[in-house]
């Protein structure tokens, strides 16, 4: 995996946007704030999202994320948060942070923000103890009353719509907004628009491929086939790489549910899936290759299967994000055309 480096057009404004945290609010011990004021928005900016309406009054220089992912925004635009989550999964050397955080942190040359432990919910305490100017939760699960709380430290930026299901353009797009940088935002999902059409570009193997992502598959009992639906993340991305969606997965999807399940003895409902996607090792393979029911998946039948280490970088990037997307997206995409080549 490499990163692809920094958005070309976001070079000016992340010059910028860290000298600015020079003359920020922060302490001189908190350099990590820096100031969200560069955008190019316009003040008041009102969001209304699925837990309620959001007003923030001027631009923010003191940027506090909450959830998986969302500091990847404001780090993409230059933003250097004062707080963000600590990753509980995925992470390669014990530090709570993702490999493409800490390359994005070094391109920054910025120190690690203030990160908060989430293991058993939001620490409300250290949030409020970095005394954001906004928070932004756009890709999260958050509860109204989560919501309710952290609002009373700082605005909030909820999800759109359902929790858990913000595609990562309208992470983007959302939290960018809650920074006053929305044309920013609005770049930045072109530009990473562009490296997947270049990537896939390369592959048209992988166009219309009918994919599916297995998901907490217990190889001691195969009688119920679970998987993700297109309401996932990491599902819907397969739309984004010229891959199709099943028609049992479609079907799933319409439930607005993140996962679904039938039971072995109807998979001829999965008769259409040419690829496969899941965490797991070879071992799967022998596994599902032996039983008598999952070894007619056409997927299964030409072992076009792309294994994922679900506590790795690697698994943990098929869930698309705003840094981890440059950073994987060329051996993801290769990875698959790999596994289509093996088809039939």
């Amino acid at each position: 995996m490499r990163s692809r480096g920094v958005v070309p057009f976001l070079i000016a404004t992340t010059a910028a946007l860290v000298l600015s945290a020079c003359g920020s609010t922060a302490d001189s011990d908190e350099s990590t704030g820096a100031a969200a004021s560069g955008g190019s928005g316009s003040f008041p900016v009102v969001i209304e999202h699925a837990l309620g309406t959001t007003t923030i009054e001027e631009a923010p220089e003191r940027v506090a994320t909450v959830a998986w992912a969302n500091h990847e925004v404001p780090l993409a635009l230059g933003v250097v948060p004062v707080g963000m989550a600590a990753a509980t999964f995925g992470d390669d050397d014990g530090n709570g942070m993702l490999p493409w955080v800490e390359e994005r942190l070094e391109e920054l040359d910025a120190e690690p923000p203030v990160l908060f432990d989430e293991t058993d919910g939001i620490d409300f305490e250290a949030v409020a103890d970095t005394d954001p100017d906004v928070i932004l939760a756009a890709y999260s699960g958050l509860t109204q009353e989560d919501y309710d709380t952290l609002s009373e430290i700082a605005p909030v930026v909820a999800y759109p719509e359902e929790a858990w299901a913000t595609s990562w353009r309208d992470t983007i797009r959302f939290n960018s907004m809650g920074m006053g940088m929305e044309a920013e935002g609005d770049a930045l999902v072109e530009e990473l628009d562009a490296e997947i059409a270049e990537a896939t570009a390369a592959h048209p193997e992988l166009e219309g491929t009918r994919t599916m992502f297995l998901t907490h598959l217990d190889p001691t009992d195969l009688s119920t086939v679970n998987f993700y639906t297109a309401a996932d993340t990491r599902a819907a991305f397969f739309e984004d790489l010229g891959l199709a969606t099943p028609a049992a997965v479609t079907e799933a999807s319409a439930s607005g549910k993140y996962s679904g399940s039938i039971s072995a003895e109807q998979l001829d409902q999965f008769d259409d899936v040419e690829l496969i996607v899941t965490y797991g090792d070879q071992s799967l393979v022998d596994t599902l290759k032996s039983d008598p029911l999952l070894s007619q998946m056409p997927a299964v039948k030409n072992d076009a299967i792309v294994f994922l280490d679900g506590s790795g970088p690697m698994g943990t990037a098929a869930n698309p994000t705003p840094l981890a997307i440059s950073w994987v997206l060329d051996d993801y995409v290769a990875q698959l055309a790999e596994a289509v080549g093996t088809r039939e």
